[in-house]
């Protein structure tokens, strides 16, 4: 049964791709005359002269790049001994 669900798309894309290869240079080169058929494109928008001083423009703003960051370092160095001493395992009295 499993081989069947991997069978039968690999003879359909076999199929597929005998039938397209045919067809792909026939298709490129129609694109190709197509195209030189499209009109050129053009902007309607009449664009500002940029050395205009009286065009308004979009302000500039500013983003700081390590705006959240705050340090996590100590101060001050903590009391290492007493620390340290707290977690050690404890010597049984004899």
């Amino acid at each position: 049964m499993n081989t069947l669900f991997g069978a039968r798309p690999a003879a359909v894309q076999s199929a597929r791709g005998r039938h397209f290869g045919f067809h792909r240079p026939l298709l490129a080169a129609i694109a190709i005359v197509l195209s030189g058929c499209m009109p050129a494109t053009t902007t309607t928008r009449v664009q500002a002269d940029p050395a205009d001083p009286a065009v308004p423009v979009a302000r500039a703003g500013y983003r700081s790049t390590i705006a959240p960051y705050s340090s996590l370092r100590p101060g001050t160095p903590a009391p290492w001994r007493e620390r340290n001493d707290s977690v050690t395992p404890q010597k049984p009295d004899r």
